[in-house]
């Protein structure tokens, strides 16, 4: 059974604002931020006269839609450091997206910027029930992916200890986090069920571990994916976003209630756009999530499209906090499979798992070609416990699968189910898609 989340606030004031105090704060701040890169950086003041737009023409966030976008290609174009808005003896951090097309995607940090992290990774932890008195085990990655350093450092403003594990090195994360009583950990979803499989197969009771919750990122899982972290290592399992273009993780942050990550909207301007059109889209709507940072001042950025796909949500939450919260994400526009003609997301395929006893979330898409048509095979793994069961019902699991895989996707795909930790399990990020399709 999960351990229940603290429920604690780490800056009242500022996440218990009213609406109208945040919006006339980012009122304020938005005004500040265009004339600032207007002033200090070619790039957005090219753009801005490209399309008959002056700073003194931007009074709020009504105008917002005035504004031009801003694209990872954009950051690409003017590598390394052509949208840095200081000059670079203020630069006191570098860090870099992995680059895993072209050239990576470069983010520069000043002193300010880096306390500005650190405190909204101390509220997004907070909500997680870390406290002074918590053992935080870090198997983010550290050095140019920002995960490991902005939790760590999220960490240490609470107070809190913390074990800078980094990613891998299983075994010895399993051992440290038993020895140093780890109280709380802080990786991506998909290394948080390596490792909590990885304790099942050493036979350590969860008796002998002290976690009571994590602080899951850096790629998009589902609910069922949550209970799964959950029951493998008896904590509260919170969902944390960011992109490093926009500051790193602790651009929002789910709260104990589990209802959607809140965006610290006194730094960060949400909005969703219809990804096609780029029209804004209303409360509840499901589009392209967009982001102008109001505080940021190595790399400030005007209405970043990020690619991925949400819905905002300004409710009122049970834990009092005010700030607007995001869904967890339905998948991105840019990773986004056309097979057939369908468009398909891996968060799919997850979401039917998640409600078909017997299956893990563990899960990998393998598309091909046959006769220049597509073809989608999803391979599966089962539980230990349906291993053991009758032909029969895993025949029965398996046509299951299929009919709610073509029902929610509109493809049929053929399902192969493996056994237990057959499939490549990741330090990092998951790999969910093999696309072996000739082009």
């Amino acid at each position: 059974m999960k351990k229940e989340v603290k429920h604690i606030i780490w800056d009242k004031t500022a996440e218990c604002m009213s609406r109208d105090g945040i919006r006339a704060l980012q009122d304020q701040r938005l005004r500040e931020l265009v004339k600032r890169v207007y002033a200090n950086v070619p790039f957005y003041r090219a753009k801005m006269q490209a399309i008959g737009v002056m700073p003194g023409d931007i009074r709020g966030v009504e105008d917002l839609h005035k504004l031009p976008f801003t694209e990872k290609t954009d950051l690409r174009d003017n590598y390394p450091f052509g949208l840095f808005a200081v000059p670079q003896s203020q630069i006191v951090r570098i860090h870099a997206s992995s680059g895993t097309t072209g050239k990576p995607t470069v983010v520069g940090y000043t002193a300010r910027d880096i306390d500005t992290w650190a405190e909204l990774m101390a509220r997004s932890m907070t909500c997680a029930g870390i406290t002074k008195d918590s053992i935080v085990q870090v198997a983010y990655g550290y050095g140019l992916f920002t995960g490991g350093l902005g939790a760590h450092y999220g960490a240490e403003r609470i107070g809190a200890s913390v074990i800078p594990m980094s990613g891998g090195n299983t075994k010895k994360q399993v051992m440290l986090m038993q020895d140093f009583g780890s109280t709380a950990l802080a990786c991506t979803p998909s290394y948080a069920m390596v490792l909590g499989e990885a304790i099942q197969e050493m036979g350590i009771p969860l008796s002998k571990f002290k976690l009571e919750a994590g602080v899951f990122g850096a790629e998009p899982w589902t609910e069922g994916a949550r209970r799964r972290i959950e029951e493998l290592l008896g904590i509260s399992a919170q969902d944390v976003y960011g992109l490093s273009e926009v500051m790193g993780p602790g651009v929002s942050m789910e709260c104990p209630y589990q209802q959607g990550m809140h965006i610290w909207e006194d730094h960060f301007i949400p909005e969703v756009l219809d990804p096609d059109t780029g029209a804004p889209l209303p409360y509840g709507q499901q589009g392209e999530l967009v982001f102008t940072t109001l505080t940021k001042e190595g790399l400030p950025l005007l209405r970043y499209r990020t690619h991925d796909l949400t819905v905002l949500d300004p409710s009122p939450c049970p834990c009092g906090r005010t700030h607007v919260r995001m869904r967890k994400l339905v998948g991105r526009t840019d990773d986004m499979l056309i097979i057939r003609g369908v468009n398909v997301f891996p968060s799919q395929v997850e979401g039917v798992l998640a409600s078909i006893p017997g299956v893990t979330p563990q899960f990998l898409m393998v598309v091909g070609t046959r006769h220049n048509l597509d073809t989608l095979e999803i391979r599966v793994e089962l539980t230990p416990e349906m291993m053991s069961d009758t032909v029969r019902h895993i025949e029965e699991t398996e046509k299951l699968i299929a009919s709610n895989i073509a029902s929610v996707l509109g493809l049929n795909a053929a399902i192969r189910l493996v056994p237990p930790g057959s499939l490549p399990r990741s330090e990092g990020k998951s790999k969910r898609v093999l696309d072996e399709r000739v082009r």
